[in-house]
């Protein structure tokens, strides 16, 4: 009975383990579900103004003085955009590899825990810190682009005035 206590003890404790991890699985997950929100507005507002240099392009030839401006400022604010994609696309992917690594690191828990095949901590530990610097590096990009989104918001007002 004591040995069942002890096995049933250190399978909670796996479990505890092993689901260690899913704590930064849902962070990475709410970042990621903000940060995937903020690259479709992104894309999206690109089409928009690629739509709108198409048309302006098109009229080439009768191009009066201020079509001439706005085709100049479409241009600049895909551009910055453009970047911004970029930035935003990063993110997306450093925070959807954290989650891919912080599962992995779920996996070899368990592998470690039930099986003589893994006994290495330093993997698991490696694997975990990896995908931490991965959620970090996700932070950075989200930062950088929340930076260059004021620019081109800035850049915008100017434009107009």
């Amino acid at each position: 009975m004591g040995s069942d206590l002890g096995e049933s003890l250190s399978i909670i404790q796996a479990i505890q383990l092993i689901l260690a991890p899913a704590v930064m699985i849902n962070a990475c997950g709410l970042l990621l579900l903000a940060t995937s929100n903020r690259y479709s507005v992104v894309l999206n507002r690109i089409r928009l103004l690629n739509d709108e240099k198409r048309k302006l392009v098109k009229k080439a030839g009768e191009k009066a003085f201020e079509e001439s401006l706005r085709l100049e400022s479409v241009v600049r604010q895909i551009d910055h955009l453009m970047a911004r994609a970029k930035l935003v696309r990063n993110s997306v992917m450093c925070y959807t590899g954290a989650i891919a690594l912080f599962i992995v690191t779920s996996l070899l828990i368990g592998v470690s825990f039930f099986s003589e095949l893994l006994r290495s901590n330093v993997l698991i530990t490696l694997t975990f810190l990896v995908g931490m610097v991965s959620v970090f590096a996700g932070v950075l990009y989200s930062f950088l682009d929340t930076k260059k989104g004021y620019e081109v918001v800035r850049f915008d007002v100017q434009v107009d005035e």
